[in-house]
Order: structure tokens, then sequence, then C-alpha cells
């Protein structure tokens, strides 16, 4: 019952990468890490993949407030061994515990580089040109 590595990854995956999600935000927002970098921003944790064998997890990050985003995160993975302490007991059902690694969200810099093209004048004008052609 394997998966191609090309399918996506798999239900099993997808379920423990969102109980991972959701143990990493319960444990920033208690405030566990005493980082001044980490303690003054605001970190989103968008989204959390697991490796097929589950012993690595990658978070997505975006440090709200934060003046270098870069450094946030650096200091997020610096911290990695002591998050995955914390978070442990959260995650007990889980054979192993995962490894944890953290890196930039870049996923809402591309749905606005993506809008900003759609309501260009040049995209816009192909649309009433297309739109205009249906009519007639």
């Amino acid at each position: 019952m394997s998966r191609s590595s090309g399918s996506g990854p798999s239900q099993r995956m997808l379920r423990v990468g969102e109980q991972v999600r959701h143990a990493l935000s319960e444990s920033l927002q208690r405030g566990d890490i005493i980082d001044p970098l980490i303690e003054t921003s605001v970190i989103s944790i968008s989204e959390v993949r697991m490796s097929p064998d589950l012993k690595i997890a990658t978070a997505f990050v975006s440090p709200l407030g934060a003046k270098d985003d870069g450094a946030v995160v650096e200091a997020l993975n610096h911290h990695a061994k002591f998050i995955r302490g914390r978070v442990s007991h959260a995650l007990r059902q889980m054979k192993y515990m995962p490894e944890f690694r953290f890196r930039l969200d870049t996923s809402f810099d591309n749905f606005t580089k993506i809008n900003d093209l759609l309501r260009s004048p040049e995209v816009a004008r192909d649309l009433d040109h297309d739109e205009n052609d249906k009519d007639n």
C-alpha cells in the first residue's frame, strides 16, 4: 500500500503535519522560547510538511512584525531541538518525535505577484478584448 513519490503526501502525512502545526503554534503562543527575536514577533505557521517516514517536519512560517524575517527563521532553527522537547508531550502518540526545520513561507508573496499580474493593464486589456469577441 505504498504511494509513489509523485502522487503527493499521504493522508497520514497530512494529518500528522496538521497535528504538528497545532503543537508548534501552541508552544509559540505560550512563549516557551526565550529569544528576543521570537518573543517580539508574531509567528504564523501556515503549513507543516512531513517526510514520508514522519521523522522530519518542515514548518513554513511567516513572521509578522519582524524587521528581518530571515533572522527569525534562523532563530527558530537554532532553537529547533528545544522546541522539539517542548512539543513532545502534545505529540506523545507518535512513535518518533520528528526533527523540526523552519522555512520562510513565501506563498503569500507568490499570491501577491499573481494578483498584481492579473490586475495589470496588459492583462485587463486582453480580458476586455476576449469579452468583446464573445459578444460578437
